[in-house]
């Protein structure tokens, strides 16, 4: 069970941010959980069984066939009820572990839901109708394991009954032939009625068995069909760094069809320079840093890093190339160094310098090299966390440094401070999309794009957007 799990769990890292971010992790969840312990209970537990009744089975039928081949075969024949059986209901205990995995799914998302948005439920006094929600959930999945259950006892059930079914008819068949002098003695039949004892036993369990098993396969067909889905269409070409800077060519894209959310956009940002987009809500700016980590290929124009389209490069360069750094920054419950390092295995002068970089020398030397983050970081402030997730950039050594309105949640002093942080590194592009338009920081930017309703409406330095007094030049009048 361990290999099984652990050869899933590998399988899904392989799969790219982009088809990943359009599954359900409540199906993995659920899969890698209450899946897995079905598996194991009827199909890995189950092998040992399995060889030792049909060991019983076959011994059984060797010593009947050297006593009385004529009633070997009709022993034969009679057992072939309880095959019958499980070939019939087989399919429908597969259908129902499916049905149970499908409300597993379901049950856990909900639960996950609640869990996550457990600060708006007591802010908005919603604990009836969330209760109520999870309540559903539980409901439907426990019905669905009632009727798994059920089915399985249906099966045992005949499996049983034609087990004796077949029993009785062995010795109604020999105790004729033994009465019209066939040859076959009293003390034959007897013998042959005990062994059947042991030709029952397993007959009469494998329908339950082999329904069992068929399920466990059915629920390992359903993890690894998900896992082999990729929506990601990478190339195989490598880069190992940006020499010399990313530029769109009108560039278009929708998530739905005929429903632009970027429209004929065209751009350049040079290798090593610091630029920001901004915009209004909705003018496309997260849309277009999606882009540049392939999220989503299904873009019209060119998007090309050192003059190698987008598409063509293989996810593992990609992902070399580029760094991102989010509103929320996930960090690990584990220690400072290793959310830094991702686990990985650095140079200690290595993590120095990009603790020292990104600030964090003070929170370490606070809290002790071991102090624990946390669940998701929980005892981190949210400085402290991006200052974790710029350190990883760092340490990675990443070309191209993507930010997507990371400092949205801070105080205007630690958002001030993050964002100054971002700007002093060098070495990487940094592309950073904002919804601060403070002076003193937008001039230090080389380039500012601005974004509206999905079009580039003006680009250039702070300077030269505010001489022009277009839109960049009302925003920022609006914003201060």
């Amino acid at each position: 069970m361990r290999q099984y799990k652990e050869l899933a769990f590998q399988k899904l890292t392989e799969k790219s941010i982009a088809s990943f971010r359009d599954e359900s992790t409540a199906a993995y969840l659920s899969a890698l959980t209450n899946d897995a312990a079905s598996v194991e209970a009827d199909y890995l537990a189950q092998q040992l069984a399995v060889i030792t009744k049909t060991v019983t089975f076959f011994g059984a039928l060797f010593m009947m066939l050297w006593y009385s081949p004529l009633l070997t075969a009709i022993a034969v024949g009679v057992t072939a009820l309880p095959l019958a059986a499980s070939l019939l209901t087989g399919g429908r205990l597969q259908a129902a572990e499916k049905q149970v995995s499908e409300r597993n799914r379901d049950f856990t998302a909900a639960l996950s839901d609640c869990l996550s948005g457990f600060a708006v439920v007591k802010t908005f006094k919603a604990e009836r109708e969330i209760f109520q929600l999870f309540a559903e959930s539980n409901r439907a999945l426990e019905q669905e394991k009632f009727s798994r259950r059920r089915l399985k006892v249906l099966i045992g059930t005949i499996g049983a009954v034609t087990g004796l079914v077949a029993q009785l008819g062995v010795f109604l068949a020999g105790a004729w032939l033994a009465l019209s002098g066939s040859g076959l003695t009293a003390g034959t039949v007897i013998l042959f009625v005990n062994l059947m004892n042991f030709m029952i036993g397993p007959v009469s369990e494998l329908p339950a068995l082999l329904a069992g098993r068929r399920a466990a396969l059915g629920l390992i067909g359903k993890l690894a069909d998900a896992l082999e889905k990729d929506g990601s269409a990478g190339g195989s070409r490598t880069l190992s760094r940006l020499e010399h800077g990313i530029e769109l060519r009108d560039v278009s894209f929708g998530y739905e069809a005929g429903k632009d959310v970027l429209r004929h956009v065209s751009a350049r940002f040079e290798a090593g320079r610091a630029y920001a987009i901004v915009g209004g809500s909705g003018s496309g700016k997260s849309t277009l840093l999606n882009l540049l980590l392939a999220e989503n290929t299904g873009y019209r124009g060119s998007v090309l890093l050192d003059g190698t389209e987008l598409r063509e490069l293989s996810p593992e360069a990609l992902y070399g190339l580029m760094s991102v750094i989010q509103q929320n920054v996930f960090v690990f419950n584990a220690s400072i160094r290793d959310n830094v390092s991702m686990f990985r295995e650095f140079p200690q002068e290595a993590q120095d310098e990009a603790i020292r970089r990104a600030h964090l020398r003070e929170l370490l030397d606070a809290r002790g090299a071991d102090y624990l983050c946390g669940e998701n970081g929980k005892g981190l402030s949210g400085g402290e966390k991006q200052r974790v997730s710029i350190a990883r950039s760092l340490l990675k050594k990443s070309s191209v440094l993507l930010v997507d309105e990371a400092t949205a949640a801070l105080d205007v002093q630690t958002a001030h401070q993050v964002s100054s942080d971002i700007l002093n590194l060098t070495g990487m592009t940094r592309i950073v999309v904002t919804h601060s338009l403070e002076e003193a920081l937008l001039r230090r930017y080389d380039g500012i794009f601005v974004l509206k309703n999905g079009t580039l409406a003006e680009s250039g330095s702070f300077d030269e957007l505010m001489q022009r007094k277009g839109y960049f030049y009302a925003l920022f009048t609006v914003a201060q």
